[in-house]
């Protein structure tokens, strides 16, 4: 194409030089803009994302969801297309939003639109369970839309019609599988200030059934076994992170409540 869409692309990111070179691949030369927000960086991601052609700014980290606000601040095309680094656009997808901006009465009508996140895991791309079709929202009226949420979870808040995209967005998450048990842990340190700000105490009932359930909704009820053993991990994981999520929970409430020896006359000993 010769002309590039009134679309500014917005990356957040931290440490990812290497993930930027694929994910910025996918959207130089048919947008109009390209800005990478670096937080707490010290690799070389600053000089791939120029090399790149992107406009790189660099601030200290506010959580996710303020963090992304000030990144979409720095747009200055009408639509914006947020990413992660370790996302790319497919070439479907990039030309089905080169259609949704170029066909009569296209993107005029909507004030966004979201996709599908397929993600590519142990050797493939995994197509059921969990995982799949993870739709989510990105493309949007910069002036129009923001990020809203919590620790663990950000959106985008977004007032009007929405158009739905048929492409996949290609996720690279988990390189490998330690990778994916270290967001795992990192996912039950936000559970736990989300639930502690919540004032949510630890349930015995959420405990047991939970974990049991979401692997039976990933694995069953939404396909999972059709991924083969991908399928069969995602689910288990999942379960095991509801199940740590949980125990988190009740580990920190023990670590609240102190317990009392006594003595043999009813005296207190001591506090552990």
């Amino acid at each position: 194409m010769t002309e590039t869409l009134p679309l500014s692309v917005v990356i957040v990111a931290r440490n990812e030089a290497h993930n930027l070179p694929r994910c910025l691949a996918s959207v130089r030369g048919w947008v109009a803009e390209m800005v990478v927000v670096l937080n707490d960086t010290t690799d070389d991601s600053k000089m791939i994302a120029q090399q790149y052609g992107a406009v790189v700014y660099e601030t200290a980290w506010r959580g996710y969801r303020d963090t992304k606000n000030l990144a979409l601040g720095k747009a200055t095309q009408p639509w914006t297309l947020a990413l992660d680094a370790d996302e790319e656009v497919s070439a479907a997808l990039r030309d089905e939003m080169v259609r949704f901006f170029t066909a009569e009465g296209g993107h005029t009508r909507f004030v966004g639109a979201d996709f599908a996140r397929k993600s590519w895991f142990l050797g493939r791309w995994i197509t059921h369970g969990d995982w799949y079709p993870d739709r989510c929202l990105r493309l949007f009226r910069s002036n129009a839309g923001q990020w809203g949420g919590d620790p663990a979870h950000t959106h985008v808040l977004l007032q009007g019609p929405v158009a739905h995209l048929q492409a996949d967005l290609h996720h690279y998450s988990y390189p490998t599988l330690p990778d994916q048990v270290l967001k795992m842990s990192r996912q039950s340190d936000d559970f736990l200030r989300t639930q502690a700000g919540l004032g949510r105490r630890w349930s015995l009932v959420e405990t047991l059934f939970r974990p049991g359930w979401r692997f039976f909704r990933a694995y069953v009820l939404r396909g999972g076994f059709l991924d083969g053993f991908p399928g069969l991990y995602i689910a288990a994981s999942t379960a095991f992170g509801t199940l740590l999520r949980y125990s988190r929970l009740y580990e920190a409430e023990r670590k609240r409540e102190p317990r009392m020896d006594t003595d043999e006359h009813g005296g207190i000993q001591r506090v552990l």
